[in-house]
């Protein structure tokens, strides 16, 4: 192959590069436009890496959780700092880096000199951080607790003292492969993507490989489904490859509904044409001239992100007609979900495609075989679609050489909860549990125990501190009774109640079931309704129900059972995971619920039990005057007292005493 800026620039249509070299000469990336050589592409890409700048370069994280942050007024303080101040700069918006937590995140690049990262940047803090840079003082006078980093340019001078971001202790333990150009580069910039090699692997499959050849790298790479069961992708492939159809679909699953969960958005909103290029490899792969892309409408910037890469890989021949005069065409749609959980499952998914309601249909016949509109179909999701560019740029050998065994490559997780650095993660295959919470997520905050973590959202389970060396690998994980699923790690400390954590799970399950099969619709229900009464006060009874409170404990497990059993989908069959890998790991927790009506987290608000300390109170009688029903006494300026059974447990004792008398247990 030849160089792969040279061979990409000789692709590109000549209306595009016109365009892209008109936008390089008037960005101040170049002194002029006289000083652009034609025959020189890897320069002219290497100007849009920004290797050297001309002129200041100012990077705003953009995505989702940044401009929740705030980025968006911190993006129009910068616009408004530098007209004011009469500087000439070139802003930039990118996606998120991962560390979610230090948002809202803004880069800048001097000239001669390398790009720094700095926290926590509201709008409020733009004029004293700009300042101090354009001052050329910045590194002795910006705050240090704003400064994250610096980037690694050989190229260009470090600036002294300041320490590399691929050294902080989120970033270090990591290894990127598909979270690469997040937070890097424009993600609505097709130049920038081509600039970091974007679609050579994609060139390189047209001109050197058969689509056999194709799904034999993909096999070689170890490459297993990112989105759930952990299917080898390459071997999946070949099963539509092989197939006599005159029309082939590929589907990317971007749906990605689970609780905590926010790879995929993350994915298309920084680096939307590195989807695009896997999409693409794939649909060649498996002979589809179509392809459609299944997304949450819940995700309007990644939408917004996606169509524009579409709409300029099309203008640049890298989808459509005839790609690339290989003779290979595809057609990439995008199709917007209404938010069922259940269309995460892939033949739901193809229903909802179809126009129909979102419901499994029985296996087999599977998608491979007959999908959607009856056709052989693949479906993949965004992580498995993104690492597909890297393996054919890298080489198999590169993906298969980490990891362990069974699991190759990288996993990206999406770290929330309790933890004080939340984000995006990508670690290889085999890091431990405790790496990726304590070294990379900082551990928990407050100095609090660390109780458990919650892997693959509500199909998965729970792991507890006596796993937390556990490696992140398929099969490990299924041995204390989780899964990988989608990648959503949600941390817990002392303070949450595993009970409670099994009944949010359970109340999401049972009202995003399709309500196809009787024993997810019905079982679900029932499930919950079981763990209702569990963290049920006595107060609330009558009649039998403290009878039917034990029979359903009694029953529990064998519902759950019944339901992975006897439920149609693989969501349905997972439905019970949160009870039961909570039951297995916490199981004296549920009987403090159980028998003695107590949570030992204090997190069951039923079951706390108020009092007041007579040291404490003053006898103001707010308590007494807010209380609803009339069960605290006492007279003014006299320590108060609450009637245990007339107590309702509504917490507003709590709330009102300003001399922290009132406590809970």
């Amino acid at each position: 192959m030849p160089d792969i800026h040279t061979e990409i620039f000789d692709f590109i249509p000549e209306k595009s590069t016109k365009s892209l070299l008109e936008r390089i000469s008037h960005n101040g990336i170049f002194n002029s436009a006289t000083d652009i050589d034609l025959t020189n592409p890897g320069r002219l890409f290497s100007q849009l890496r920004r290797d050297t700048v001309l002129q200041p370069v100012i990077f705003v994280g953009a995505g989702t959780c940044g401009l929740g942050a705030g980025a968006a007024k911190t993006l129009q303080a910068i616009k408004k700092y530098l007209e004011t101040k009469k500087i000439a700069a070139d802003v930039r918006e990118v996606g998120c880096i991962g560390l979610c937590s230090a948002e809202p995140l803004v880069d800048v690049q001097l000239p001669g000199k390398g790009r720094l990262s700095f926290q926590h940047i509201t709008a409020d803090k733009v004029e004293e951080i700009l300042d101090h840079l354009f001052d050329g003082d910045a590194i002795t006078t910006v705050p240090w607790e704003y400064l994250l980093g610096q980037h690694r340019q050989s190229h260009l001078e470090p600036w002294k003292n300041v320490p590399y971001i691929d050294e902080h202790p989120f970033f270090g333990p990591q290894s990127r492969w598909v979270l690469a150009n997040c937070g890097v580069i424009d993600p609505t910039d097709i130049d920038e993507y081509l600039a970091y090699g974007g679609y050579s692997a994609l060139v390189k499959v047209l001109y050197s490989h058969t689509p056999a050849e194709v799904c034999d790298i993909i096999e070689k790479s170890g490459l297993r489904g990112r989105g759930g069961g952990g299917f080898p992708t390459g071997r999946k492939w070949k099963l539509a490859l092989h197939s006599d159809a005159e029309q082939t679909y590929m589907i990317c699953n971007a749906d990605e509904g689970d609780p905590g969960a926010f790879m995929d958005r993350a994915v298309i909103e920084g680096d939307p044409h590195r989807l695009l290029e896997g999409l693409a490899i794939a649909a060649y792969a498996i002979g589809a001239s179509k392809a459609y892309v299944y997304i949450r409408a819940e995700y309007p910037l990644a939408i917004l992100r996606l169509k524009k890469a579409i709409a300029d890989a099309r203008e640049y021949g890298f989808l459509g007609i005839n790609i690339l005069d290989s003779g290979f065409s595809l057609d990439i749609k995008i199709k917007q979900g209404a938010g069922a959980f259940v269309c995460g499952e892939e033949t739901a998914l193809m229903n909802s495609i179809e126009g129909k309601r979102g419901m499994p249909r029985p296996r087999p016949p599977y998608p491979a075989v007959s999908g959607l509109f009856g056709k052989p179909t693949i479906i993949n999701n965004v992580e498995t679609l993104a690492n597909i560019p890297s393996i054919i740029q890298r080489g198999h050998e590169a993906f298969s050489g980490i990891g362990t065994k069974n699991s190759k490559g990288t996993k990206v997780f999406a770290l929330s909860g309790k933890v004080r650095r939340t984000g995006l993660v990508e670690v290889e295959m085999g890091t431990s549990i405790r790496d990726i919470v304590f070294a990379i997520g900082g551990g928990i905050p407050g100095d609090l125990a660390f109780k458990g973590v919650q892997i693959g959202g509500p199909s998965g389970g729970c792991i507890p501190t006596a796993h937390l060396d556990i490696e992140v690998d398929y099969e490990s994980l299924k041995t204390v009774g989780a899964m990988m699923g989608s990648g959503g790690l949600v941390v817990m400390d002392e303070k949450t109640c595993m009970v409670d954590m099994a009944k949010f799970f359970m109340d999401f399950i049972q009202r995003e079931s399709c309500g196809k099969c009787i024993p997810c619709r019905e079982g679900a229900r029932r499930m919950l309704e079981i763990l209702q009464s569990i963290t049920r006060s006595r107060r609330t009874e009558s009649g039998r129900d403290a009878l039917d409170r034990f029979k359903g404990i009694l029953n529990l497990e064998q519902l759950a059972q019944v339901i992975k059993d006897t439920s149609l989908c693989g969501l349905g069959q997972s439905a019970p995971n949160p009870v039961l890998s909570t039951l297995r790991w916490f199981k004296q927790e549920y009987e403090e619920h159980i028998f003695n009506r107590k949570c030992p987290a204090g997190a069951c608000t039923e079951l706390l039990t108020y009092s007041i300390s007579a040291e404490k109170c003053t006898g103001c009688t707010a308590c007494m005057r807010k209380c609803p029903a009339e069960a605290i006494m006492g007279k003014p300026k006299t320590p108060h007292y609450i009637i245990p059974d007339k107590c309702i447990g509504c917490g507003s004792c709590l709330e009102i005493c300003r001399f922290g008398a009132v406590s809970a247990r």
